[in-house]
């Protein structure tokens, strides 16, 4: 027995003196690729700590394709960063806030953007690679992305491992390194506005598309719930903002306005700012959307636009108030 651990161990110090500074070299230089629509460049920022925002934007795709960091900063003279992330619930936005608050100065306000699906958890981890740089020995990515399937329980603890497969991630390594071009950034401190006009794939099937209802995930709501009070122990104002969703899409969701109501109660009850755009004008405009759920940098500028006037006139009054 004494003489089979002296073997394993002789043939695994090894491995790790390799692996480990090989892993180190690598995650430097993913930290830079392309592959998801600025995800890396998002990542990036939180862990070199140089995002350094006074007002911070949370949430999913309807986050950072809607909400204009540079004209909220503009009209309220306080900068921003949107930390909105693609593909993803509360769950995994929660997560990014973690991140965010280890590596930065805290903001002054916290916008979240809320939809019907901000409460959900999906099953797979959607763009699970950019989590590759920063995951080793990670307690907080460990924690809320080993639920998903995406990563093996190893690749968290084994230097190397998790890259072990990963064919295109590494392709684009050296693509980046040989061509000696980086591209071009993807998103503006954390933005990038879509300059894309209606897609007719929802016209075309909206007579096959179903009513469908949300369900909710317990874990997700007491987590919401925790963030809540976490952000009022720090001191760190909340705003609830719900963005246009182009109106035959809001149809259908059958209990959306049951989970919109119950964001406004949640807001009320803490003392929150809601802004609520369900109702807005622009959802009954295709020309400001590219899809039902997303707006194109058109509407998502002029939407900016509406709630930077509005968080303008609430900070003016330096007191809470509650918009319905």
């Amino acid at each position: 027995m004494k003489l089979f651990l002296k073997r394993f161990i002789l043939f695994v110090i090894p491995f790790i003196v390799i692996a480990y500074p090989v892993d180190l070299l690598l995650s430097h230089l993913i930290k830079d690729i392309k592959q998801y629509p600025g995800e890396f460049e998002v990542m990036k920022d939180i862990y070199n700590g140089t995002i350094e925002s006074d007002i911070a934007i949370y949430g999913s795709s309807r986050a950072w394709i809607q909400i204009s960091p540079e004209i909220i900063q503009d009209t309220l003279g306080k900068t921003v960063y949107n930390l909105g992330l693609d593909g993803h619930h509360f769950w995994l936005q929660y997560l990014r806030h973690l991140e965010y608050l280890r590596h930065n100065r805290k903001p002054e306000i916290i916008i979240i953007s809320l939809d019907a699906f901000s409460l959900e958890i999906r099953n797979d981890l959607y763009a699970k690679e950019q989590y590759l740089p920063y995951m080793l020995w990670n307690k907080n990515i460990i924690r809320y992305t080993s639920r998903y399937e995406g990563y093996h329980w190893l690749d968290y603890y084994i230097p190397f491992f998790r890259y072990v497969g990963e064919r295109e991630v590494i392709r684009q390594v050296f693509a980046n390194i040989f061509s000696g071009n980086p591209n071009p950034k993807i998103r503006t401190r954390g933005y990038a506005g879509m300059n894309k006009v209606w897609n007719s794939d929802f016209d075309n099937a909206k007579s096959k598309l179903k009513v469908n209802r949300i369900k909710l995930k317990e874990q997700s709501v007491q987590l919401f719930y925790q963030f809540i009070d976490e952000c009022k122990n720090m001191n760190i104002k909340l705003v609830f903002v719900c963005t246009p969703e182009y109106i035959e899409g809001q149809q259908r969701i059958h209990n959306r306005a049951e989970i919109i109501s119950m964001y406004r109660e949640i807001a009320k009850k803490n003392g929150l700012v809601f802004i609520d755009y369900s109702n807005d004008a622009i959802c009954l405009d295709k020309a400001m959307f590219y899809n039902s759920l997303h707006l194109n940098k058109t509407g998502s500028e002029l939407m900016t636009k509406k709630l930077a006037g509005q968080l303008k006139s609430l900070l003016k009054k330096q007191e809470t108030h509650f918009i319905k």
